[in-house]
């Protein structure tokens, strides 16, 4: 496979395109619900195209649309009117399809009649299956010829294939149905304002380890919820339940819990523990930056999200020298896929290691939900991996011994760019020309200084003072080294990476807001940083673009060079809130949260940069992933900041200073979980009640001390 380049990004699915998502599991389809194998559509199972064509004809014509819209993550409802007859001017016929995705998929087709007469149709469903890999389909480049053999029975169609010794195979059960060689078809006279309706199943040949969810789906117990329906369910019972005066900031917060919900995933083979996705539809698998970064950012709401990412990650540490892979000892990886076939995978394998700030990141999270209450012995368990991790920090991530850590791929293969603006030419200078690597990204620079932070305070709480002063100093060290090199005083901001030569990459781009989320800006920098931030050639109105509109690699519908990613600015609100910029934080929040509602209150993976005076809603960027991990964890993560609502337990103190947006009204949550308690907040204007906190914990009014405050020589510390 070639290196991540503009030439093998994801293909359109075409307009208005509907994804549906439970767990690994995922469907893309036109908006009347029809799958084409031109189109990067499917329904999708571990990985693997499970269905490649499932199009539906009433008298040999496609539906019009009418309408689409998801009433949850992994349900889809599509209304379509069939062809009108000759001789009139309207159609008398709707269909609608209601279709659930799990492990397979159902649809409901209902066919309304709204004629005095009754009408006599035909319904015809095209089906195919090519069991392509998902990457075949993102890349649209297609490396297996299966041997296919297509079963006819009554009711049901099975296709069955093999490759070299891989076997797959789909049934669609249609009961009532004529089967040809194209698919299934009915016959029916539709009474006068009458209907017609079809259960269809369509699901894969499976291992015994999931046969309980195909057997639920094929034989459901009349009046049980679905699996899909208990698992939601289940999770919605261990999150917080929150109501918030304005009702579409509300709609976006629920909306978002329900998508974080449905992209969580299991390693098959530990299926106790849940990691969430990246993001549907095409990275449905674990990887390691975005994966760490969405638990942090809604770590408040369920710690058991972080924990189960650390572990999974933990297991599959680096711990040899690989350039294939680009696994290094101590490195955290960038992607495993659990299903998907090694030959066409990123490094032709199932885990790929290609990310230069996933290893920081992890011991980053570590600390944090040590803070937030996770078991001690959990934590105790994770600490050797987060050694390994800064051992590989000091020993690879910095090869050039110069203090700070940067990339470089290993092989042709790998990706260009491996910090996460990692398009072929997501780094760039301000004339437009990309860096030449290695390359130091500024914020893995703050993501390394949080790292030791966070090490060194898990030292000092296990009374080990040494390690603690050690670990302390390499910060203090970065930090000081950091704002030498990469400050720009005549442009008055941080530049956004050093290249090979050690040159400062001078492009004004949003990485520096992280900088300011991991506290390694100096104060007397934070002032400018922000006002750059939030100028016109940054602020689009709806988001800070990822690059300034005055630089010459901006490009407004571009993935990284202008475009506006939420979560990009979810970190930016929380770096803006650290140093004290509450009106802008406020801002910055408020214009993402009415971005959300034209996308009916689902922030995407980015939009378009295009500024808001100029056109009246943002811009979809064509191909973004939604829902996608970061974005759905973006509205929990702007609340998080915005209540600077943090916790210490250890320390018993929960933390809580308010200052929501006036517009957003006050705020009353029930079931939030720390310390094993279940609180009951309500928070109006500044002022906060709590009940339900756990024994010996108190509410404090204020700002939670960062790491670094705390380990400023107090509390014991040389």
């Amino acid at each position: 496979m070639a290196g991540w380049n503009a030439e093998n990004l994801a293909g359109s699915t075409g307009p208005g395109a509907i994804t549906l998502v439970e767990g690994s599991s995922f469907c893309i389809s036109l908006s009347n619900g029809d799958i084409l194998p031109h189109h990067p559509h499917g329904v999708f199972y571990r990985d693997t195209r499970i269905l490649s064509r499932w199009c539906l004809a009433v008298n040999g014509e496609p539906l019009e649309p009418l309408g689409a819209w998801t009433p949850s993550p992994f349900q889809g409802t599509y209304l379509g009117r069939a062809a009108g007859d000759a001789g009139r001017a309207d159609s008398t016929m709707t269909v609608e399809r209601k279709r659930i995705v799990g492990a397979g998929i159902i649809e409901y087709i209902t066919i309304h009649n709204y004629f005095r007469e009754p009408i006599r149709c035909e319904v015809t469903l095209s089906v195919d299956a090519d069991f392509a890999d998902l990457f075949e389909v993102k890349d649209g480049r297609f490396h297996r010829h299966w041997e296919k053999l297509r079963l006819h029975e009554r009711d049901e169609v099975r296709i069955e294939a093999v490759w070299q010794d891989v076997r797959k195979g789909v049934t669609v059960h249609a009961p009532g149905c004529t089967v040809d060689t194209e698919g299934v078809s009915y016959q029916m006279l539709i009474p006068a304002y009458g209907e017609w309706s079809v259960r269809l199943v369509v699901v894969p040949s499976v291992e015994e380890d999931n046969a309980e969810d195909i057997t639920r789906l094929l034989h459901p117990t009349p009046d049980s919820p679905s699996p899909q329906e208990l698992r939601k369910k289940a999770w919605v019972e261990t999150v917080s339940v929150l109501s918030i005066g304005n009702q579409s900031v509300e709609k976006t917060i629920l909306r978002s819990r329900d998508d974080i919900g449905a992209l969580r995933i299991v390693d098959p083979q530990r299926p106790d523990r849940m990691v969430v996705a990246a993001g549907a539809p095409w990275f449905m698998a674990l990887f390691g930056r975005d994966s760490l970064l969405a638990s942090f950012m809604v770590l408040p709401v369920d710690a058991s999200l972080a924990l189960g990412t650390l572990q999974t990650l933990a297991e599959r540490q680096g711990s040899v020298v690989d350039p294939r892979t680009e696994e290094q000892p101590g490195k955290i990886l960038h992607e495993v896929r659990f299903g998907v076939n090694m030959g066409v995978a990123l490094a032709g394998k199932s885990a790929y290691y290609g990310t230069v700030d996933a290893t920081p990141l992890f011991v980053t999270l570590l600390g944090e939900v040590a803070r937030w209450g996770v078991a001690a012995e959990d934590v105790a368990m994770l600490l050797p991996h987060a050694d390994r991790a800064l051992d590989w920090i000091r020993e690879y991530g910095d090869r050039d011994g110069d203090g700070f850590v940067e990339y470089e791929r290993l092989n042709q293969q790998g990706l260009v760019n491996q910090g996460w603006k990692d398009s072929w030419d997501g780094i760039n200078f301000a004339d437009g020309r990309t860096a030449e690597p290695p390359i130091a990204l500024c914020e893995v620079q703050g993501y390394v200084y949080t790292a030791y932070l966070a090490r060194a305070w898990i030292a000092y709480e296990a009374g080990d003072l040494a390690l603690a002063t050690e670990l302390r100093d390499c910060a203090h060290r970065l930090k000081r080294q950091f704002n030498e090199e990469f400050w720009l005083p005549e442009r008055g901001y941080f530049a956004v990476a050093l290249d090979r030569d050690k040159r400062p990459v001078d492009a004004c781009a949003s990485n520096m807001g992280h900088c300011l989320w991991s506290g390694i800006v100096a104060e007397d920098k934070a002032r400018q940083v922000v006002d750059r931030l939030m100028s016109p050639e940054m602020f689009s109105g709806w988001g800070v673009r990822t690059l300034a509109s005055d630089m010459r690699a901006y490009n407004p519908v571009s993935y990284h060079n202008g475009s506006v990613w939420p979560h990009d600015n979810a970190l930016i609100v929380a770096g803006l809130m650290r140093y004290g910029f509450v009106k802008e934080a406020q801002q910055l929040a408020s214009a993402l949260m009415e971005a959300a509602e034209y996308t009916d209150n689902r922030l995407p993976e980015l939009f378009c940069g295009f500024s808001r005076s100029d056109y009246l809603s943002p811009l979809p960027y064509p191909t973004a992933c939604s829902p996608q991990a970061w974005s759905s964890a973006t509205p929990v993560m702007l609340l998080r900041s915005l209540l600077r609502y943090e916790a210490d337990v250890s320390e018993g103190s929960l933390w809580m200073d308010p200052a929501l947006p006036e517009s957003w009204g006050t705020l009353h949550s029930t079931n939030a979980n720390i310390g094993g308690a279940r609180l009951k907040l309500d928070v109006s204007g500044t002022q906060v009640a709590v009940e339900g906190l756990p024994e010996g914990m108190v509410l404090r009014k204020g700002t939670r001390p960062s790491l670094g405050d705390l380990l400023k020589g107090t509390g014991g510390m040389p």
